[in-house]
């Protein structure tokens, strides 16, 4: 069971907005996450240094945004709020809890415009305020001229097939649930995509299976795609790098020296192997006339 914990700061300001992501602050309702993703990038990481051991509910998150929004749109300091950068902020226990829905209230009192990643069908909830958010959130000046949506909702996936998804995010909402609800979100008119990341080496990366992705994406209507390979972290037994060695090891034990020789001096994947994954998905964007990022960043 996840501990209750009080925090003193909740909004982070980034250093520079991500092209795809257009980041301008993030938030964790959560630390720590129950979908045990096992290619997660946070254990092992430089991002995982300050999260806490167990699973933690942010119990006075709402009060804690209200006086970080109060400050910021004072200042007229609008930017994009990512919704979440460590952790899913639809996990189980947001059902009760509803952490996020009372951040989105006060997201939306303040009037920022947000982005929400997530691997859960939990979102349908907070439909209702999202749409108020679209409504009424302020994009930052910079991209006044180039964006005309204030909410963005982006699924994350690794893989359309259930039974591999089980053996590397257990945890997480099936795939075809997942994808059914990112289908309900685009019939709501909300702008949303797909986070197409990790790709798995051999596993989920094979050039029929990426058509079939993106075709199966494009159907369903997306509007952008953010596809990307494994990166690897840590050699505790916690960490990305054991848990996916492990697991390929004991599923798909042909690839096993693969997977070594690819991260046996890097945390990601060889430059040869990520300029084709480039290349062979800035095809399939064009074929399915499909955005890479929000804003088609290259």
């Amino acid at each position: 069971m996840p501990q209750n914990i009080r925090i003193k700061n909740i909004l982070n300001k980034t250093k520079r907005r991500d092209p795809w992501f257009l980041e301008d602050y993030t938030i964790n309702p959560y630390s720590g996450c129950s979908f045990n993703c096992l290619y997660c990038y946070v254990p092992g990481n430089k991002y995982g240094i300050h999260i806490e051991d167990k699973l933690s509910i942010k119990s006075n998150a709402a009060e804690v945004l209200d006086r970080q929004l109060n400050a910021r749109a004072k200042k007229n300091q609008y930017g994009i709020i990512l919704l979440s950068s460590a952790t899913d902020p639809y996990l189980h226990f947001e059902k009760t809890e509803k952490i996020t829905r009372d951040l989105l209230k006060v997201i939306l009192k303040y009037k920022f415009p947000v982005h929400i990643i997530t691997k859960s069908d939990l979102i349908i909830r907070d439909f209702d305020i999202l749409k108020e958010i679209e409504n009424a959130a302020i994009l930052p000046d910079d991209l006044q001229n180039k964006l005309d949506r204030k909410v963005f909702i982006t699924f994350s996936f690794s893989n359309l097939n259930d039974e591999i998804a089980k053996i590397f995010e257990p945890g997480a909402t099936p795939p075809s649930r997942r994808l059914s609800v990112l289908k309900e979100t685009l019939q709501n008119g909300f702008f949303s995509g797909v986070s197409l990341m990790p790709l798995l080496p051999h596993i989920t990366d094979t050039g029929e299976n990426l058509d079939f992705m993106f075709k199966t994406f494009c159907d369903a209507g997306i509007r952008y795609i953010f596809p990307a390979s494994l990166t690897l972290f840590g050699n505790t037994t916690s960490d990305s790098k054991t848990l996916i060695f492990k697991t390929v090891e004991k599923h798909y034990p042909h690839l096993m020296d693969k997977y070594r020789k690819f991260f046996l001096n890097s945390y990601e994947m060889p430059t040869y192997y990520r300029e084709a994954l480039r290349v062979k998905t800035k095809e399939l964007c064009r074929k399915y006339d499909l955005k890479r990022g929000i804003l088609d960043y290259d």
